[in-house]
């Protein structure tokens, strides 16, 4: 079973972000980049299909300026087979363009199962997977925490996580997308050997021109970033338990206007 992982590389979620003077993004000299979280999940979910079935490969991908080779690096320390980056600098693409340019990629080899996190942790879009699913005519199913592919590998039972601690199982032919959720599985550490094979293999590199790609347009803009504004200072009670009682129904009624 040949599987693709759809990876990001975003900020560390430890990194103190920093906005531009000029409100138009978020400072980047300083920060710490990492594979998207879902994304390792996703990762390690492929590297068990593809134990269990005891044949296939692991391909990852990944859109993004040249410090993405380090996320792609991490993905085959892991122990993935194969790496392509689809290089862009601008910076300026939305999430229709990466999925069109990444499943423009998929379409170029036999692909059995595609596999991604739920959403990304900077821009919480969760979209990439719906335009993939859209894009290559398959079907998908989203916030994953159990894969079951079956013994002839036509179908696979994806049981996902609803509201109210419930669960959906579905039955979805293969090829389809399937975008996981934490909890699925637990990631594994790139050995040292596994580090240093990554060192050595080769990652394929397109850009969008080669995709066809290159006169996209880009349907939604960035304009303004803001910090969230900070908390107010929490207040402290003190004295016997029933004025204290008697002071928080208060505040409660008076400040915070819930009772």
């Amino acid at each position: 079973m040949n599987i693709y992982v759809l990876m990001k590389q975003v900020p560390d979620t430890e990194t103190k972000i920093r906005i531009k003077s000029d409100g138009s993004g978020i400072e980047q000299s300083d920060i710490k980049w990492v594979i998207n979280p879902y994304d390792e999940f996703a990762i390690e979910e492929a590297l068990k299909i593809r134990e269990q079935q005891k044949a296939g490969t692991v391909t990852v991908v990944t859109m993004g300026p040249d410090r993405c080779v380090e996320a792609l690096r991490t993905a085959l320390a892991m122990g993935a087979d194969n790496a392509i980056h689809v290089k862009d600098d601008s910076g300026a693409v939305d999430s229709c363009t990466v999925g069109k340019a990444l499943t423009a990629v998929v379409k170029k080899e036999p692909v059995d199962l595609l596999l991604t996190g739920k959403q990304a942790i900077d821009d919480d879009q969760a979209a990439v997977f719906g335009y993939a699913s859209e894009f290559l005519n398959w079907p998908s199913v989203s916030v994953v925490v159990k894969v079951e592919i079956a013994a002839d590998a036509k179908t696979l039972k994806a049981e996902r996580e609803v509201e109210g601690g419930s669960r959906h199982l579905l039955e979805l032919p293969i090829p389809c997308v399937v975008a996981v959720n934490k909890g699925i599985n637990t990631p594994r550490y790139a050995s040292l050997p596994g580090i240093m094979k990554a060192k050595k293999k080769e990652i394929k590199v397109f850009t969008l021109a080669d995709l066809g790609l290159g006169s996209e347009p880009t349907r939604t803009e960035e304009k303004e970033y803001q910090l969230p504004p900070e908390r107010a200072a929490g207040k402290k009670l003190s004295g016997e338990a029933k004025a204290q009682v008697q002071e928080l129904v208060r505040l409660l009624h008076e400040e915070a206007k819930l009772i």
